[in-house]
C-alpha cells in the first residue's frame, strides 16, 4: 500500500487497519465513517458519559478527539498539498481533551460535527490533482506524504472504534 519511508513508524498502527482493505483514501474515508456512524448513532445516554477507567476518557472524550485529531490532519493535507514546507507542530491529545468541553455537549451533535467534518476532508481530497499526493511535508518533527495522510485520517477513526467496540459498548 504506502511504503513505510512515507509516515513515522508510530503511525504504522493505523495505517494497518486500512492497509488490509485495498481501498482509495476517498473509498477509505468514505467507509470508515459510515461503520463510526452506525455503530455509535444509537448509544445510550448512560454510554455516552462512560469511561471504561478512572483515568480514561469517556465516549464524548474520545468522539470529540477524533474530531480534533481530524482537523489538524486537515490543516497538515492542505499544507502538504499547497507545497508549505513549514515544518508544522504537533499536538498534545491529552491538553486538548482536558479543554475540549465534550462532556457537556450533545453527543448528537458530536456525531453530527464528525459526519460534517469527514465530507468537507473527502471533498478537500477529491479537490487534490493526482501529481500532489506524493508530496512530503513535515509535523511533529517526522515527514510524512500526502497520501499517507489521507489514509491515516481512517486508520485513526478505526482505530478509536475498535476500542470503543472492545471497551466501551
Amino acid at each position: 500500500m504506502i511504503p513505510k519511508n512515507e509516515y513515522a513508524p508510530y503511525f504504522e498502527q493505523y495505517m494497518q487497519l486500512v492497509a488490509q482493505e485495498n481501498k482509495s483514501i476517498i473509498e477509505n474515508l468514505e467507509s470508515s465513517q459510515q461503520e463510526f456512524q452506525s455503530i455509535l448513532q444509537n448509544v445510550s445516554i448512560a454510554k455516552q458519559n462512560y469511561a471504561y477507567a478512572a483515568d480514561k476518557w469517556t465516549l464524548k472524550q474520545v468522539v470529540q478527539h477524533i474530531i480534533d485529531t481530524e482537523r489538524v490532519f486537515t490543516y497538515r493535507a492542505l499544507c502538504f498539498a499547497r507545497n508549505d514546507k513549514t515544518d508544522l507542530p504537533g499536538f498534545d491529545q491529552d491538553i486538548f481533551v482536558a479543554n475540549d468541553n465534550a462532556q457537556n455537549r450533545d453527543f448528537k451533535d458530536l456525531l453530527e460535527e464528525m459526519q460534517t467534518l469527514r465530507k468537507s476532508s473527502i471533498q478537500l481530497f477529491q479537490s487534490f490533482s493526482a501529481d500532489v499526493f506524493t508530496r512530503v511535508g513535515k509535523a511533529s518533527g517526522n515527514k510524512m506524504s500526502l497520501r499517507a495522510l489521507g489514509y491515516l485520517f481512517s486508520g485513526h477513526q478505526k482505530h478509536h472504534l475498535n476500542i470503543i467496540k472492545e471497551r466501551y459498548l
